[in-house]
Order: structure tokens, then C-alpha cells, then sequence
């Protein structure tokens, strides 16, 4: 055994202790699957049917510490227009960003409508160009 071995062992850093039973694998909790949902499944029970007819937003953003007040719009099931010609280059560039990944991931969409204008509609949302 090496000194650096018998330090550790010494520290209680050595080796496993060996248990004498075995793991019995016939206890464990067994997970149902029923309580999975993808999240489309998810998406659908939020922006399920309802009774009140579909809402459009229209935000115009002045700085990228507005991008909250846009994510709760869209992810009550909301469509936006967001106007970000008020921002600076670097900040309408970041808002952007920003929201395209929240479209990508609550299943939505993003289209550019106008010069630094966007649409960021929901999944049950259908956008057709004509």
C-alpha cells in the first residue's frame, strides 16, 4: 500500500466499505407514467378554449427590463406586437432575441410584420401571409 493510500485510508477517504446484503431492487418506488405530459400537452391545458375572444397586445418597449412585462402577455396565451423602434440597435437586438426563444420554447411564433415591429403569436395561433 502507497503512503498516499494510507493517508486516505487513514482519513476515512479509502476504499468502500463492502456491505454483506445485497440492495433489494424489488422495493423501489415505481414512478406511473401517467403524470408525464409533453409540453404541448401542457401549452393546450393553459391555452385551452376559452369563453373570451382572443386578446391582442401591443407593446412598444423603451429597454430590455420590459422583456417580463412581454413574456406574461404571450404566456397567458396572448398575442403580441411588439414595437421596438424606440430601443437602441444592441437592445431591440437583444429583445429579439429574447423573445424568439420564448416563442421557441412555449410552441409559438415569431414573425416580423414591419421594420422593428413583430408578431410573437401562441401555438393556436394560425399566421397566413395574403
Amino acid at each position: 500500500m502507497g503512503a498516499v493510500r494510507k493517508v486516505a485510508s487513514y482519513l476515512g477517504l479509502g476504499e468502500a466499505e463492502q456491505y454483506d446484503e445485497p440492495y433489494d431492487y424489488e422495493d423501489e418506488v415505481e414512478v406511473e407514467d401517467d403524470d408525464w405530459e409533453s409540453a404541448s400537452e401542457r401549452a393546450a391545458k393553459r391555452w385551452g378554449a376559452v369563453s373570451e375572444p382572443s386578446r391582442i397586445v401591443m407593446l412598444a418597449p423603451l429597454k430590455y427590463n420590459d422583456a417580463p412585462v412581454i413574456g406574461q402577455h404571450f404566456r397567458e396565451g396572448q398575442t403580441v406586437i411588439m414595437d421596438v423602434s424606440g430601443m437602441s440597435t444592441a437592445e431591440a437586438t437583444r429583445m429579439v432575441d429574447f423573445v424568439a426563444g420564448l416563442a421557441y420554447g412555449c410552441e409559438g411564433r415569431i414573425e416580423r410584420i414591419a421594420e422593428k415591429v413583430f408578431l410573437l403569436a401562441p401555438a393556436e395561433v394560425e399566421i397566413t401571409n395574403g
